[in-house]
């Protein structure tokens, strides 16, 4: 009995998805490697031939080449020497002499001198043949004792050495002449391949692939417009008209504007009318905004249209990471990749330092981060695609904010690396730059982390969402406000991009970045240490101090954290943070100004643990976690590089890259760092104006009637609403459940 034919691929169905998706892929890309080969064929057919005028010429007998023995017997060596070449290079004109100097040459039997001259047709012949035996064209240097030996030697050895050297060279010119379309197969082969990935991705499990698909879109969107700007862009540069009518440009803008603030107010009078705390934040932000511009230079001289549309670009990054659900999955599948990416880095420590040692020290479990996150950013400088990404976001802040192409550059570079780093991209130009240019430079360095750290703050627990979301938006706010603080009175020369360029590094190849993104990372860790050592030393000493003075007016638990916690406590609240976490959230804003983010954000995370053990909220006068609003917040106005400590490093390293701005990069770095400081709070309030709990609600009656081992803040949320009601309910395993965890009078 005879069986139909069957597919192979599907011959058995026990197979594993990963073979029927590999046979899947076989089956689409056999198209392409089709069209690869006729694509190449129809190249070589397009490969340059010999015109008329070229072969004009040439003899006869040498277009003819020799068919028959008897032709081939009656021509001399030198001639059939000829006849192995290509086409192509019978036209150089040593072998043109070679031709026609055949015929006057004397005979074997006739005496020849023994010093032939240089252009004798003896010594061109010996030129010919021996460049066949070296695989090259003839040399007009060559000596006259190598003619004779060179002459005497002809044979079919080195004609059958050429014509194995020749299937090569023809490779190698049809590379070069069609290096341009092998380019782009290549390219459309690549993108077929990932076009067909993203696709069995997504029809796989498109939920799983959304933040590919995301990320994917953003590309395509940035690509398209490159194309579209380079077809259409002489077309609206010649239908343009320069001299528009200025009181239509006007009302135009103003009309823009109006629209723009009664979206806002509408947007807000019905967002907040179930969240009154976001009033509050919406409020902080506008008390920062004006004391910023209180404290403005030049207050005439200010660019509302930089500020109003950094503003704006900070308030949209902002709406699409916290509040639309694609924003929130992309930036929440990033964080997630960045932390599982963090994770290899515990191969080389464990090898390194041993599994005990970073389980347990503090040191070789975070610090190993920054190595491996420094080799991973050099090699992507190395590879072009950190500046591509910089570049990018500098052109989205420059066209609608109209600042220069320096300065835009610079806080877009910020997002990615350290405040010292950053004006590396514009070391050339530092020297020319103006005063407020400069400005924005300590501005940016200040508002924001280092991506180095933020791998850190993420292993710390820190939210990653909402460490990438600060460091995104900070860079518009950061441009927008130090525009307000130090407006532009000066003609600056760095207008457009033309002339502006961004350097690759010093490194030759891949292995070089890794191993100089290490050799960085270095200098990094050993600040690091040195500055905790420093700090925190200092720190308990500040403590012991104000304790033993507290102690002389009956003053107990005075401490440096305590004093903040008073002082900066309306900072906190105009946040947006509830009353009774502003003492906790103050306590890290101070630590943060007086010491560094680095401290504060391990306190942080200490706090976000214990909420997370579903520890107790007091413990006797002093709360032991916060929010998760508050937590978010807190978050958001951490993350920068604004505190003291960070005025040497700023001066330092500007300084040695331009010492004669030294005096006046001294003179503005306190209002720099005021100015930083304002933008990282300002951040923090257009996250509590944006902000909505996303925990999903928890079924408290099946929770507490079920044996529970350990606590948790869920176990502590439903034990908490238990406690405020009758408890009726909850059933009858829930005062027991609770009790066991939690202290309360109705336990008795």
């Amino acid at each position: 009995m005879r069986h139909s034919p069957v597919n192979p691929c599907w011959r058995d169905q026990a197979h594993s998805d990963v073979k029927v998706v590999s046979c899947k892929l076989g089956n689409v890309l056999k198209p392409a490697w089709l069209l690869l080969g006729v694509l190449c064929l129809l190249a070589s057919l397009w490969a340059p031939r010999q015109t008329k005028a070229g072969r004009k010429g040439i003899p006869a007998e040498v277009r003819r080449r020799a068919k028959g023995k008897e032709e081939w017997t009656s021509l001399s060596p030198q001639k059939r020497a000829l006849l192995s070449f290509p086409k192509s290079h019978l036209l150089t004109t040593d072998l043109w002499k070679v031709w026609h100097m055949e015929n006057d040459r004397p005979s074997r039997r006739e005496s020849v001198p023994l010093k032939p001259s240089a252009n004798s047709p003896e010594n061109v012949g010996s030129d010919t043949l021996e460049s066949m035996e070296e695989g090259r064209l003839p040399d007009k240097d060559s000596s006259p004792t190598e003619a004779g030996d060179s002459r005497s030697e002809a044979g079919p050895e080195p004609l059958s050495t050429w014509r194995i050297l020749r299937p090569a060279q023809r490779a190698r010119r049809f590379c070069r002449e069609h290096k341009q379309l092998i380019r782009w197969i290549c390219i459309g082969l690549l993108c077929t391949g990932y076009a067909v990935f993203l696709l069995v991705a997504c029809i796989r499990n498109f939920q799983r692939a959304l933040g590919l698909f995301v990320l994917t879109c953003v590309v395509l969107a940035f690509l398209a417009y490159r194309l579209l700007k380079r077809l259409l862009a002489p077309k609206l540069r010649r239908h343009k008209n320069p001299h528009g009518h200025p009181c239509l440009n006007l009302c135009a803008k103003r009309g823009l504007a109006l629209a723009a603030l009664l979206f806002l107010v509408l947007w807000l009078s019905l967002d907040t009318s179930r969240r009154p705390e976001q009033l509050v934040s919406f409020a902080g932000m506008c008390v920062f905004i004006a004391v910023l511009f209180a404290c403005s230079k030049h207050h005439c001289a200010v660019s509302w249209r930089a500020v109003s549309w950094g503003l704006v670009l900070q308030f949209a990054l902002g709406l699409f990471v916290i509040r639309t659900e694609p924003g929130f999955v992309a930036f929440q599948w990033l964080g997630d990749q960045i932390q599982i990416f963090l994770n290899y880095t515990r191969a080389g420590s464990t090898f390194v330092f041993g599994e005990n040692l970073v389980d347990s020290v503090f040191a070789f479990q975070v610090l190993p981060i920054i190595v491996f996150f420094s080799c991973v950013m050099s090699v992507l400088y190395y590879l072009g695609l950190m500046q591509w990404v910089i570049l990018k976001i500098a052109w989205l802040m420059q066209v609608t904010m109209g600042t220069t192409a320096t300065e835009t550059l610079s806080v877009a570079g910020n997002i990615f690396v350290s405040q010292t780093e950053a004006p590396l991209l514009i070391r050339p130009y530092l020297a020319d730059m103006t005063l407020s240019e400069i400005h924005v430079v300590l501005t940016g360095g200040y508002s924001t982390i280092a991506g180095s750290l933020l791998g850190v703050y993420i292993s710390f627990g820190i939210d990653a969402a909402s460490l990438i979301a600060a460091s995104v938006m900070a860079a518009p706010c950061a441009l927008a406000l130090s525009k307000l603080v130090y407006p532009e009175v000066e003609k600056s020369k760095f207008k457009s991009e033309e002339g502006v360029k961004l350097t690759y590094g010093d490194a030759q190849n891949l292995i070089e970045a890794v191993s100089s993104g290490a050799t960085i990372s270095v200098k990094v860790v050993t600040n690091i240490i040195a500055n905790l050592i420093a700090y925190l030393a200092l720190l308990a000493f500040i403590n012991s101090v104000l304790s033993w003075m507290g102690n002389m007016v009956d003053i107990d638990g005075l401490s440096f954290q305590l004093i903040c916690s008073y002082i900066l406590r309306p900072v906190a609240f105009l946040m947006g943070v509830a009353w009774e976490d502003c003492p906790v959230v103050a306590e890290l804003l101070g630590i943060k100004l007086f010491v560094n983010e680095f401290v504060a954000y391990q306190e942080l995370s200490n706090y976000k643990l214990r909420r997370l053990a579903g520890a107790d909220a007091w413990a006797g006068t002093r709360k032991q976690w916060i929010s998760v609003r508050a937590e978010i917040l807190t978050t958001f106005a951490l993350c920068g590089f604004a505190n003291f400590s960070s005025i040497g490093i700023m001066l330092g390293g500007l300084s040695s890259m331009v010492p004669k701005r030294r005096s006046d990069i001294s003179r503005i770095v306190l209002r720099a760092l005021f100015t930083g400081v304002c933008v990282t709070l300002v951040n923090a309030c257009v996250a509590g104006i944006l902000y909505v709990p996303r925990a999903a609600e928890v079924d408290c009656t099946s929770l507490l009637n079920t044996t529970l081992s350990s606590s948790s803040f869920e176990v502590y949320q439903c034990c908490h609403e238990f406690f405020q009601s009758d408890g009726l309910e909850f059933g009858p395993g829930a005062l027991s459940n609770c009790c066991q965890f939690y202290n309360r009078t109705i336990c008795a």
